[in-house]
C-alpha cells in the first residue's frame, strides 16, 4: 500500500506541475583561478569542474565552448560579417565612402596581438589524461572514463587566453574606455539535454548552458575595480566596495573572490576608474551599479539607482521572486547583454535610455537566466518575453502609469506588422544564427515574441495571462523550459487549447487579416482575408446608442475566453456566439438592432496586418 501511495503521489506531482515526463538536466560546478597579464591583455586560467550526468545514458565525450576563438580572421563569425546583407555596424568598418560604402569585418583586420583566443594547455578527468581537439569555437573531449548515469566526474583544465579588441559583448578597451569586458571568457561546458549536445559555432547570437555553482578568483592589478556575477567574498581586501577596505596585494595584484549559486554563466568587467554605487530593493536584493564617473555618466547612473531597485520589487510581484541575493549593472560591452546576476551595458546614455536598457537586461534574469531558455533556438521566447517585462516595468515603474492600455505596446505590433509586410519575415522557429538578415532576426525576436505574449492575453484573457506567468515561474524556475512548456502552462491555466496559435505564429509566416463585409440590415459578415484564423471580439454600436460585444471563439480552442474587465468593454453586454471554423473564412453575425459602427478588436491586441478593414461606420 505504501508503494502504491508513493507512485500515486509521484503521478499527481507530474500531473499538477506539468513537467515533461522524465525531465532531467545536467549540473556543473566551476572553481576557477584567473591570473591577469594586464600589459598583454592576456590571462592564465585554472579550472576544476565537477560535472554531474543526470541524463540516464553514459557519456563518452563532452564539449566546451571557446568563444574567444571567434575573434580571429577567417573564423565563421568573420565570414558571416562579410556575407550577411546587413552586418552588425559594431563589427564592421566602412572602407569605402559615405556615398558608396564598403563594409569590412573588423575581425578580418585583427592580428596576433589583438585577436582573441583560448588555448588549452592541459585537461584531465579524475586525474587521467583526456584526448581533445579544437574545432573553431568548440572543444571536443574524448573522456578517459565514460560518465555513467547519475555519476559525477571532475575535470582539471589549464588554459591561456587573449582578450580581443572590443568588438562584440567581450573585449578590451571599449569606446567608453572600459579596460576589460569579460563575457563568454572561459571554456564553458556545452549544454546536453533531451535534444542532444548543443554545439553551435559562435557567429554572433546568444547562448545556452547548464546550471551550476561558480567559485571564481581573479588576480588582477590592485588598482582595478571589478563588477561581476555573484557575491563578492572579500570586499574589505579589494578596492571599491568598502570605504574601510585595506587592499591586500601580492606583487602589485589583488585577489577578487566571487561565489554564485545556481546560475548558468559568469561574467565580469574591470577598470581602474570604476566606482561602485549600492542600493537595496524592498525585497532585499542588493543592487550594485559599477561605472566610470564623468559628465556623461555620474549624474544619470545615480538617478538610475532607485528605478533599478524598484524594478526588482515590481518584477518579483508580477513574474515571481528574484532568487539571488545580488544584481550588478556594469558599464562595459558594446550595448547591453545579460549574464548570471550581472549585466554589461554601455553607460553614456540619457536617464530613460539607461533605465530602459537596465530594465531589459534585468528582465533577462527571468527569461533566460531563471528559466534557462535556449537562445540559439527560441530567441523570440527569450528576447520577446524579456521585452514584454521591460515594457510593462518602463510604463508602471519608470513612467508611473497607474492604468495601462489594453495593449501596452502598440510599437511592438507596428514593428512586427512592418516585418510581416516587408517580404523579409522568416519563421520565428528558425535557428537564431540562420536568419538572412539582422533586421528580420531583431524584429522576430524582440517584437514578434512580445506580440505573441500580448496577443495570448487576447486569446485567453489578460487575467489568465498574468496567472500563466506566475504558474510558469512555479513550475520551471532553475530549469530549461521550451516554448511548448509555456504553452502547456497557459492551457492548464485557461482551459483553452493553444496548439494552433503557437504553431502558426511561430512556425510559419502566416498573417492575420480580418475584415467587416456585407453589412445589411441586422447582419454582417466577418471575413478572414488571410490564412490565420483567430477568435474575435467584435464590438457593435447600434443606432440607438447601445453597444454589444460579440465573442466568436474558434473550434480549435475547445474552450472560451472569460469576461475581461477592460475599459473598452465595461458596461457592454457580451454575447458568446457559436465557435468559428478555420475551414470557413466567412462568419455571419446577426444582430437584434440596426447597426451604426462595428469594430473588430477595439483593444488592438489582435495582430491584424490591415486594421483599416476592421472598422465599419454606417
Amino acid at each position: 500500500m505504501r508503494k502504491f501511495t508513493l507512485i500515486l503521489c509521484l503521478f499527481l506531482v507530474q500531473f499538477v506541475f506539468g513537467q515533461r515526463k522524465g525531465y532531467w538536466q545536467q549540473k556543473v560546478d566551476y572553481k576557477m583561478t584567473i591570473d591577469i597579464k594586464d600589459d598583454l591583455y592576456q590571462y592564465d586560467g585554472k579550472m576544476k569542474l565537477k560535472y554531474t550526468n543526470n541524463s540516464g545514458q553514459s557519456l563518452n565525450k563532452v564539449y566546451f565552448h571557446l568563444y574567444f576563438n571567434a575573434f580571429q580572421p577567417q573564423s565563421m563569425m568573420d565570414y558571416r560579417l562579410a556575407n550577411i546583407a546587413d552586418p552588425d555596424k559594431r563589427m564592421v568598418s566602412n572602407i569605402g565612402t559615405k556615398e558608396n560604402p564598403k563594409m569590412q569585418s573588423r575581425i578580418a583586420t585583427l592580428g596576433p596581438d589583438n585577436m582573441g583566443y583560448q588555448k588549452i594547455k592541459s585537461l584531465t578527468q579524475n586525474g587521467k589524461a583526456t584526448s581533445y581537439k579544437v574545432d573553431g569555437t568548440i572543444l571536443e573531449v574524448t573522456l578517459a572514463t565514460p560518465i555513467k548515469p547519475g555519476k559525477s566526474t571532475t575535470f582539471d583544465m589549464v588554459w591561456e587566453a587573449q582578450v580581443p579588441e572590443q568588438i562584440r559583448r567581450s573585449g578590451r578597451n571599449s569606446k567608453e574606455g572600459v579596460a576589460y569586458s569579460m563575457t563568454q571568457w572561459y571554456p564553458k561546458m556545452a549544454q546536453f539535454d533531451e535534444f542532444g549536445w548543443h554545439l553551435d559555432e559562435y557567429v554572433g547570437r546568444e547562448f545556452i548552458a547548464p546550471f551550476g555553482n561558480f567559485d571564481v578568483t581573479i588576480n588582477i592589478g590592485k588598482d582595478y575595480v571589478i563588477g561581476a556575477s555573484g557575491v563578492l567574498q572579500n570586499p574589505k581586501e579589494v578596492k571599491g566596495y568598502d570605504a574601510n577596505a585595506k587592499i591586500v596585494e601580492k606583487n602589485g595584484r589583488a585577489s577578487w573572490k566571487f561565489k554564485a549559486n545556481n546560475i548558468h554563466d559568469f561574467a565580469w568587467a574591470a577598470d581602474k576608474n570604476f566606482v561602485v554605487d549600492e542600493g537595496t530593493s524592498k525585497g532585499g536584493v542588493k543592487v550594485y551599479l559599477v561605472y566610470i564617473p564623468g559628465e556623461k555618466t555620474t549624474k544619470v547612473w545615480k538617478e538610475a539607482m532607485p528605478y533599478t531597485t524598484e524594478f526588482f520589487d515590481y518584477a518579483a510581484d508580477k513574474f515571481g521572486a528574484y532568487p539571488w541575493p545580488t544584481y550588478t549593472v556594469v558599464q562595459g560591452g558594446d550595448g547591453g547583454m545579460e549574464y548570471g546576476t550581472v549585466t554589461l551595458i554601455t553607460g553614456e546614455r540619457s536617464l530613460s535610455s539607461l533605465v530602459g536598457v537596465i530594465y531589459h537586461e534585468a528582465a533577462h534574469s527571468w527569461y533566460q537566466h531563471l528559466f534557462g531558455i535556449n537562445e540559439t533556438v527560441d530567441e523570440w521566447f527569450d528576447e520577446g518575453f524579456t521585452s514584454y517585462v521591460e515594457n510593462l516595468a518602463s510604463l508602471q515603474v519608470f513612467e508611473k502609469q497607474t492604468t495601462l492600455a489594453s495593449n501596452p505596446n502598440l510599437d511592438a505590433y507596428k514593428g512586427y506588422i512592418n516585418l510581416a509586410l516587408s517580404g523579409k519575415e522568416e519563421p520565428a522557429s528558425l535557428l537564431a544564427d540562420y536568419y538572412n538578415t539582422n533586421y528580420a532576426y531583431s524584429l522576430e525576436a524582440y517584437y514578434k515574441g512580445q506580440v505573441l505574449a500580448i496577443q495570448l492575453g487576447y486569446i485567453i484573457g489578460n487575467e489568465n495571462l498574468d496567472k500563466t506567468f506566475q504558474e510558469f515561474y512555479k513550475q520551471w524556475k532553475f530549469k530549461h523550459p521550451t516554448p511548448n512548456d509555456f504553452k502547456r502552462v497557459a492551457e492548464e491555466v485557461s482551459g483553452v487549447n493553444l496548439k494552433w496559435y503557437f504553431n502558426l505564429f511561430i512556425n510559419t509566416t502566416r498573417k492575420i487579416d480580418y475584415a467587416i463585409e456585407n453589412v445589411q440590415g441586422n447582419s454582417f459578415n466577418v471575413v478572414n482575408k488571410s490564412d490565420f484564423a483567430m477568435p474575435l471580439d467584435v464590438l457593435v454600436e447600434y443606432t440607438d446608442g447601445t453597444k454589444e460585444l460579440f465573442y466568436i471563439p474558434l473550434r480549435e480552442m475547445r474552450g472560451e475566453k472569460p469576461v475581461e474587465n477592460l475599459v473598452e468593454y465595461q458596461g457592454v453586454k457580451r454575447t458568446v456566439l457559436t465557435d468559428a471554423f478555420w475551414t470557413n473564412p466567412v462568419y455571419e453575425v446577426k444582430t437584434s438592432k440596426a447597426v451604426k459602427t462595428i469594430v473588430i478588436d477595439p483593444t488592438k491586441r489582435l495582430a491584424d496586418v490591415d486594421y483599416k478593414n476592421n472598422v465599419y461606420n454606417k
